[in-house]
Protein backbone atom coordinates (compact mmCIF):
# COMPACT_ATOMS: atom_id res chain seq x y z
CA UNK A 1 0.00 0.00 0.00
CA UNK A 2 1.49 3.06 -1.31
CA UNK A 3 -0.09 5.58 1.56
CA UNK A 4 -0.80 4.29 4.83
CA UNK A 5 -2.82 7.15 5.75
CA UNK A 6 -6.10 7.13 3.22
CA UNK A 7 -6.01 9.82 0.56
CA UNK A 8 -9.58 11.05 0.21
CA UNK A 9 -11.63 13.19 -2.33
CA UNK A 10 -13.45 15.94 -0.91
CA UNK A 11 -10.73 15.79 2.63
CA UNK A 12 -12.65 18.71 5.16
CA UNK A 13 -10.89 22.33 4.99
CA UNK A 14 -11.57 23.54 8.40
CA UNK A 15 -9.80 26.56 8.46
CA UNK A 16 -7.70 28.51 11.54
CA UNK A 17 -9.33 26.50 14.77
CA UNK A 18 -8.51 29.45 16.79
CA UNK A 19 -11.27 31.69 15.15
CA UNK A 20 -13.68 28.95 14.89
CA UNK A 21 -13.30 28.48 18.54
CA UNK A 22 -13.64 31.76 18.83
CA UNK A 23 -16.91 32.53 16.61
CA UNK A 24 -18.26 29.39 19.30
CA UNK A 25 -17.51 30.45 22.06
CA UNK A 26 -19.52 33.89 21.32
CA UNK A 27 -22.27 31.87 20.06
CA UNK A 28 -22.82 30.26 23.34
CA UNK A 29 -22.39 33.47 25.14
CA UNK A 30 -25.45 35.01 23.16
CA UNK A 31 -26.94 31.96 23.34
CA UNK A 32 -28.76 32.47 19.95
CA UNK A 33 -28.02 29.46 18.38
CA UNK A 34 -30.29 29.56 15.75
CA UNK A 35 -33.39 32.15 13.84
CA UNK A 36 -30.97 34.26 11.19
CA UNK A 37 -28.60 35.36 14.33
CA UNK A 38 -25.79 37.88 13.64
CA UNK A 39 -23.48 35.07 12.08
CA UNK A 40 -25.88 33.69 9.62
CA UNK A 41 -26.70 37.13 8.70
CA UNK A 42 -22.59 38.01 8.49
CA UNK A 43 -22.50 34.83 6.24
CA UNK A 44 -24.95 35.93 4.08
CA UNK A 45 -23.27 39.74 3.80
CA UNK A 46 -19.94 37.57 3.06
CA UNK A 47 -21.27 35.28 0.34
CA UNK A 48 -23.28 38.68 -1.40
CA UNK A 49 -20.30 40.38 -1.45
CA UNK A 50 -18.31 37.49 -3.32
CA UNK A 51 -21.13 36.30 -5.80
CA UNK A 52 -22.42 39.87 -6.55
CA UNK A 53 -25.55 39.09 -5.89
CA UNK A 54 -28.55 41.66 -4.11
CA UNK A 55 -29.26 38.55 -1.81
CA UNK A 56 -27.90 35.54 -0.51
CA UNK A 57 -30.15 32.98 1.51
CA UNK A 58 -28.44 30.80 3.72
CA UNK A 59 -30.05 27.25 4.20
CA UNK A 60 -29.84 24.13 6.23
CA UNK A 61 -28.26 22.35 2.78
CA UNK A 62 -28.06 23.11 -1.15
CA UNK A 63 -30.55 19.84 -1.63
CA UNK A 64 -33.44 22.15 0.43
CA UNK A 65 -32.33 25.61 -0.78
CA UNK A 66 -32.85 23.76 -4.35
CA UNK A 67 -36.50 23.17 -3.10
CA UNK A 68 -37.11 26.24 -2.00
CA UNK A 69 -35.75 28.21 -4.83
CA UNK A 70 -37.93 25.99 -6.53
CA UNK A 71 -41.25 26.62 -4.78
CA UNK A 72 -40.50 30.50 -4.79
CA UNK A 73 -40.00 30.87 -8.76
CA UNK A 74 -43.55 29.69 -8.93
CA UNK A 75 -42.56 25.73 -9.85
CA UNK A 76 -45.05 23.09 -8.76
CA UNK A 77 -45.65 19.50 -8.68
CA UNK A 78 -46.34 18.07 -11.98
CA UNK A 79 -44.13 20.78 -13.48
CA UNK A 80 -41.61 19.60 -15.86
CA UNK A 81 -37.56 20.92 -15.37
CA UNK A 82 -34.77 20.04 -17.80
CA UNK A 83 -32.03 18.81 -15.70
CA UNK A 84 -28.99 17.36 -16.69
CA UNK A 85 -28.18 13.63 -16.26
CA UNK A 86 -24.67 14.78 -15.49
CA UNK A 87 -25.05 15.59 -11.85
CA UNK A 88 -24.75 14.32 -8.35
CA UNK A 89 -28.67 12.57 -8.04
CA UNK A 90 -29.16 15.35 -5.18
CA UNK A 91 -30.23 17.93 -7.93
CA UNK A 92 -32.63 15.62 -9.41
CA UNK A 93 -33.81 14.31 -5.98
CA UNK A 94 -34.70 18.05 -4.95
CA UNK A 95 -37.29 18.37 -7.50
CA UNK A 96 -38.53 14.58 -7.80
CA UNK A 97 -38.96 15.32 -3.96
CA UNK A 98 -41.52 17.93 -3.94
CA UNK A 99 -43.24 16.81 -7.18
CA UNK A 100 -41.53 18.30 -9.69
CA UNK A 101 -40.67 16.30 -12.83
CA UNK A 102 -36.89 16.05 -13.92
CA UNK A 103 -36.17 15.36 -17.75
CA UNK A 104 -32.60 14.82 -18.12
CA UNK A 105 -30.92 16.45 -20.99
CA UNK A 106 -27.29 15.61 -22.66
CA UNK A 107 -23.96 16.85 -21.97
CA UNK A 108 -21.45 19.07 -23.87
CA UNK A 109 -18.60 16.90 -23.67
CA UNK A 110 -15.65 19.95 -23.43
CA UNK A 111 -18.00 22.03 -20.36
CA UNK A 112 -19.98 18.50 -18.60
CA UNK A 113 -22.88 21.25 -18.40
CA UNK A 114 -26.10 20.78 -20.04
CA UNK A 115 -26.18 20.79 -23.71
CA UNK A 116 -28.13 23.99 -24.63
CA UNK A 117 -29.53 22.56 -28.08
CA UNK A 118 -30.58 19.22 -26.39
CA UNK A 119 -32.16 21.32 -23.71
CA UNK A 120 -34.04 23.48 -26.57
CA UNK A 121 -35.25 19.97 -27.98
CA UNK A 122 -36.99 18.95 -25.28
CA UNK A 123 -38.60 21.56 -24.66
CA UNK A 124 -42.65 20.29 -24.13
CA UNK A 125 -46.09 21.21 -23.17
CA UNK A 126 -45.57 21.04 -19.50
CA UNK A 127 -41.98 22.28 -19.28
CA UNK A 128 -41.43 25.25 -16.71
CA UNK A 129 -38.13 25.53 -15.86
CA UNK A 130 -34.37 24.95 -16.79
CA UNK A 131 -32.16 23.96 -13.82
CA UNK A 132 -28.26 23.77 -14.77
CA UNK A 133 -25.43 22.67 -13.30
CA UNK A 134 -22.05 24.20 -13.24
CA UNK A 135 -20.53 21.01 -12.89
CA UNK A 136 -16.84 20.99 -11.95
CA UNK A 137 -17.21 24.89 -11.27
CA UNK A 138 -16.97 25.11 -15.00
CA UNK A 139 -19.81 27.31 -15.92
CA UNK A 140 -22.55 26.41 -18.14
CA UNK A 141 -23.60 28.52 -21.21
CA UNK A 142 -25.71 30.90 -19.37
CA UNK A 143 -26.30 32.77 -22.41
CA UNK A 144 -27.68 30.20 -23.99
CA UNK A 145 -29.55 28.82 -21.16
CA UNK A 146 -31.49 32.40 -20.47
CA UNK A 147 -32.40 33.11 -24.25
CA UNK A 148 -34.32 29.88 -24.35
CA UNK A 149 -35.64 30.49 -20.77
CA UNK A 150 -36.58 33.62 -21.92
CA UNK A 151 -38.11 32.77 -25.21
CA UNK A 152 -40.24 30.26 -23.86
CA UNK A 153 -41.26 31.63 -20.43
CA UNK A 154 -39.01 29.30 -18.20
CA UNK A 155 -38.02 29.07 -14.38
CA UNK A 156 -34.19 29.52 -14.88
CA UNK A 157 -32.12 28.01 -11.89
CA UNK A 158 -28.37 26.82 -11.56
CA UNK A 159 -27.26 24.51 -9.30
CA UNK A 160 -23.70 26.41 -8.28
CA UNK A 161 -22.80 23.57 -5.55
CA UNK A 162 -18.94 23.49 -7.64
CA UNK A 163 -19.43 27.40 -8.84
CA UNK A 164 -18.17 29.33 -5.35
CA UNK A 165 -15.35 31.90 -6.43
CA UNK A 166 -15.81 30.78 -9.85
CA UNK A 167 -16.74 33.47 -13.07
CA UNK A 168 -18.83 33.41 -16.00
CA UNK A 169 -17.40 35.86 -18.65
CA UNK A 170 -15.75 37.48 -15.74
CA UNK A 171 -18.88 38.53 -13.68
CA UNK A 172 -19.01 36.14 -10.56
CA UNK A 173 -21.09 32.79 -10.48
CA UNK A 174 -24.17 33.84 -8.96
CA UNK A 175 -26.10 36.29 -10.63
CA UNK A 176 -27.43 34.67 -13.22
CA UNK A 177 -30.78 33.11 -14.09
CA UNK A 178 -33.57 33.82 -11.41
CA UNK A 179 -31.62 31.90 -8.24
CA UNK A 180 -28.37 30.17 -7.97
CA UNK A 181 -27.79 27.24 -5.27
CA UNK A 182 -24.74 27.05 -3.12
CA UNK A 183 -23.82 23.59 -0.96
CA UNK A 184 -21.33 24.27 1.80
CA UNK A 185 -21.20 20.69 2.73
CA UNK A 186 -18.17 19.60 4.37
CA UNK A 187 -16.92 17.89 1.30
CA UNK A 188 -17.08 21.31 -0.34
CA UNK A 189 -13.79 23.57 -0.46
CA UNK A 190 -15.54 26.07 1.63
CA UNK A 191 -17.84 24.36 3.82
CA UNK A 192 -19.97 24.99 7.13
CA UNK A 193 -20.15 21.27 7.43
CA UNK A 194 -23.68 21.18 6.87
CA UNK A 195 -25.08 24.03 4.55
CA UNK A 196 -26.68 26.18 1.28
CA UNK A 197 -27.29 29.31 -0.06
CA UNK A 198 -29.49 30.89 -2.36
CA UNK A 199 -28.01 33.95 -4.00
CA UNK A 200 -30.59 36.30 -5.85
CA UNK A 201 -30.97 39.77 -7.83
CA UNK A 202 -34.70 39.52 -7.42
CA UNK A 203 -36.24 41.51 -4.42
CA UNK A 204 -39.36 39.61 -4.69
CA UNK A 205 -37.72 36.40 -4.51
CA UNK A 206 -35.23 36.70 -2.15
CA UNK A 207 -38.62 37.84 0.30
CA UNK A 208 -40.45 34.47 -0.76
CA UNK A 209 -37.44 32.72 0.02
CA UNK A 210 -37.04 33.97 3.03
CA UNK A 211 -40.45 32.88 4.11
CA UNK A 212 -40.34 29.65 3.16
CA UNK A 213 -36.84 28.47 5.16
CA UNK A 214 -38.35 29.71 8.19
CA UNK A 215 -42.22 28.23 8.48
CA UNK A 216 -43.75 30.57 5.57
CA UNK A 217 -42.91 33.17 8.60
CA UNK A 218 -42.62 37.15 6.36
CA UNK A 219 -40.73 39.68 7.13
CA UNK A 220 -43.78 41.67 9.54
CA UNK A 221 -43.81 38.27 11.65
CA UNK A 222 -46.71 36.76 9.79
CA UNK A 223 -47.44 33.35 8.64
CA UNK A 224 -47.97 33.87 4.93
CA UNK A 225 -48.79 30.98 3.78
CA UNK A 226 -47.03 27.09 4.13
CA UNK A 227 -43.32 26.82 4.72
CA UNK A 228 -40.30 24.43 6.21
CA UNK A 229 -37.95 24.80 8.64
CA UNK A 230 -34.46 24.73 6.54
CA UNK A 231 -32.45 27.59 8.34
CA UNK A 232 -28.73 27.78 8.89
CA UNK A 233 -27.93 27.51 12.60
CA UNK A 234 -25.07 29.76 14.49
CA UNK A 235 -22.96 26.94 14.77
CA UNK A 236 -23.11 26.47 10.90
CA UNK A 237 -22.46 30.01 9.93
CA UNK A 238 -19.33 30.00 12.52
CA UNK A 239 -17.99 27.47 10.30
CA UNK A 240 -18.85 28.65 6.76
CA UNK A 241 -16.95 31.97 8.52
CA UNK A 242 -14.05 30.61 9.75
CA UNK A 243 -13.55 28.46 6.04
CA UNK A 244 -14.38 31.25 3.65
CA UNK A 245 -11.39 33.07 5.31
CA UNK A 246 -9.36 30.20 3.88
CA UNK A 247 -10.61 30.38 1.01
CA UNK A 248 -7.41 31.97 -1.28
CA UNK A 249 -4.95 29.61 0.62
CA UNK A 250 -7.62 26.85 -0.35
CA UNK A 251 -8.06 28.17 -4.05
CA UNK A 252 -4.01 28.51 -4.34
CA UNK A 253 -3.21 24.99 -3.21
CA UNK A 254 -6.07 23.47 -5.79
CA UNK A 255 -4.47 25.68 -8.41
CA UNK A 256 -0.93 24.12 -7.22
CA UNK A 257 -2.11 20.64 -7.17
CA UNK A 258 -3.79 20.73 -10.55
CA UNK A 259 -0.50 21.91 -12.29
CA UNK A 260 1.39 19.32 -11.01
CA UNK A 261 -1.36 16.53 -11.78
CA UNK A 262 -1.29 18.05 -15.45
CA UNK A 263 2.54 17.86 -15.35
CA UNK A 264 2.78 14.15 -13.86
CA UNK A 265 0.35 12.63 -16.22
CA UNK A 266 1.24 14.67 -19.85
CA UNK A 267 1.39 12.09 -22.54
CA UNK A 268 -0.17 9.19 -20.63
CA UNK A 269 -2.21 7.46 -23.28
CA UNK A 270 -5.62 7.82 -22.78
CA UNK A 271 -5.36 10.11 -19.94
CA UNK A 272 -6.17 13.72 -19.51
CA UNK A 273 -6.83 16.17 -16.84
CA UNK A 274 -9.94 18.06 -17.47
CA UNK A 275 -8.85 22.06 -17.62
CA UNK A 276 -11.11 24.72 -16.81
CA UNK A 277 -13.02 27.69 -19.05
CA UNK A 278 -10.54 29.67 -20.47
CA UNK A 279 -9.94 32.71 -19.51
CA UNK A 280 -12.47 32.67 -16.46
CA UNK A 281 -11.26 32.48 -12.40
CA UNK A 282 -11.66 28.75 -11.22
CA UNK A 283 -11.65 27.04 -7.76
CA UNK A 284 -9.87 24.41 -8.99
CA UNK A 285 -11.99 22.56 -6.20
CA UNK A 286 -12.16 19.17 -8.23
CA UNK A 287 -9.29 17.55 -9.85
CA UNK A 288 -10.92 15.08 -12.63
CA UNK A 289 -9.30 13.21 -15.24
CA UNK A 290 -10.74 11.02 -17.91
CA UNK A 291 -9.99 7.58 -18.95
CA UNK A 292 -10.34 6.39 -22.44
CA UNK A 293 -10.69 3.06 -22.33
CA UNK A 294 -10.23 2.73 -26.18
CA UNK A 295 -7.00 4.52 -26.22
CA UNK A 296 -5.74 3.44 -22.89
CA UNK A 297 -6.38 -0.32 -22.97
CA UNK A 298 -7.50 0.00 -19.80
CA UNK A 299 -10.91 1.24 -18.23
CA UNK A 300 -11.59 4.52 -15.83
CA UNK A 301 -12.66 1.40 -13.08
CA UNK A 302 -9.51 -0.50 -13.46
CA UNK A 303 -7.87 2.83 -12.99
CA UNK A 304 -9.90 3.35 -9.86
CA UNK A 305 -9.08 0.15 -8.18
CA UNK A 306 -5.65 0.17 -8.44
CA UNK A 307 -5.89 3.41 -6.50
CA UNK A 308 -8.09 1.83 -3.97
CA UNK A 309 -5.24 -1.15 -3.71
CA UNK A 310 -2.90 2.26 -3.14
CA UNK A 311 -5.27 3.72 -0.11
CA UNK A 312 -6.26 6.45 -2.60
CA UNK A 313 -10.11 6.77 -2.33
CA UNK A 314 -11.03 8.41 -5.90
CA UNK A 315 -14.42 8.95 -6.80
CA UNK A 316 -16.53 8.09 -9.85
CA UNK A 317 -18.07 11.29 -9.91
CA UNK A 318 -20.76 10.85 -11.55
CA UNK A 319 -21.52 7.27 -12.26
CA UNK A 320 -23.91 6.12 -12.48
CA UNK A 321 -25.68 9.02 -13.89
CA UNK A 322 -29.46 10.54 -12.97
CA UNK A 323 -31.35 8.36 -15.20
CA UNK A 324 -29.38 5.04 -14.33
CA UNK A 325 -30.46 5.10 -10.53
CA UNK A 326 -33.94 4.96 -9.14
CA UNK A 327 -36.41 6.10 -9.34
CA UNK A 328 -35.12 7.68 -12.81
CA UNK A 329 -34.23 4.33 -14.05
CA UNK A 330 -37.65 2.62 -14.05
CA UNK A 331 -39.63 4.73 -15.94
CA UNK A 332 -37.42 5.97 -18.60
CA UNK A 333 -40.46 7.85 -20.85
CA UNK A 334 -41.04 10.55 -18.18
CA UNK A 335 -37.41 11.26 -17.43
CA UNK A 336 -35.77 11.17 -20.17
CA UNK A 337 -37.33 10.25 -23.62
CA UNK A 338 -34.25 10.62 -25.54
CA UNK A 339 -30.92 8.94 -25.21
CA UNK A 340 -28.11 10.40 -23.67
CA UNK A 341 -24.29 9.12 -25.28
CA UNK A 342 -21.98 12.68 -24.24
CA UNK A 343 -23.76 11.97 -20.65
CA UNK A 344 -23.07 8.40 -20.97
CA UNK A 345 -19.53 8.72 -22.06
CA UNK A 346 -18.51 11.30 -19.62
CA UNK A 347 -20.12 8.97 -16.75
CA UNK A 348 -17.97 5.84 -18.30
CA UNK A 349 -14.44 8.02 -17.97
CA UNK A 350 -14.46 10.55 -15.44
CA UNK A 351 -12.49 10.11 -11.82
CA UNK A 352 -11.94 12.45 -9.12
CA UNK A 353 -8.51 12.47 -7.60
CA UNK A 354 -7.26 13.87 -3.86
CA UNK A 355 -6.65 17.94 -3.96
CA UNK A 356 -6.67 20.34 -1.53
CA UNK A 357 -4.41 21.95 1.03
CA UNK A 358 -3.67 18.64 2.80
CA UNK A 359 -2.45 16.66 -0.45
CA UNK A 360 1.05 17.89 -1.58
CA UNK A 361 3.59 17.32 -4.68
CA UNK A 362 4.52 14.13 -3.36
CA UNK A 363 1.33 12.51 -2.66
CA UNK A 364 0.78 13.60 -6.49
CA UNK A 365 3.67 11.89 -7.46
CA UNK A 366 2.54 8.64 -6.08
CA UNK A 367 -0.57 8.77 -7.14
CA UNK A 368 0.31 9.24 -10.74
CA UNK A 369 2.47 6.59 -10.44
CA UNK A 370 -0.23 4.28 -9.92
CA UNK A 371 -2.51 5.57 -12.96
CA UNK A 372 0.71 5.13 -15.45
CA UNK A 373 1.70 1.97 -14.12
CA UNK A 374 -1.64 0.88 -14.30
CA UNK A 375 -1.97 2.24 -18.24
CA UNK A 376 1.99 0.96 -18.84
CA UNK A 377 0.31 -2.67 -17.69
CA UNK A 378 -2.23 -2.42 -20.21
CA UNK A 379 0.36 -1.37 -22.68
CA UNK A 380 2.22 -5.04 -22.00
CA UNK A 381 -0.63 -6.85 -21.81
CA UNK A 382 -1.20 -5.49 -25.09
CA UNK A 383 1.96 -6.20 -26.99
CA UNK A 384 2.37 -9.65 -25.13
Amino acid sequence: MAFGDPLVVGRPNAGERARLLERLGGVLDRLWLTNNGPLVREFEARLADLTGARHAVATCNATTGIQIAARAAGLRPGDEVIVPSFTWVATAHALEWIGIVPVFCDSDEITGNADPDHVERLIGPRTRGILGVHVFGYPCDVDALTRLARAHGLVLLFDAAHALGCTYRGRPIGTSGDAEIFSFHATKFVNSVEGGAIVTDDDELAARVRELRNQGIDASGHISGAGTVARMSEFHAAMGLTSLEAIDTVVEANRRNQRVYEEQLAGLPGVVVRGQAPGERANFQYLVIEVDEAVAGVSRDAVLEALLVENVHARRYFSPICHQVEPYRSDPARHFPLPLPRAEGLAARVLSLPTGPTVDAGHIAGICRVVRETVHAAERRLVA
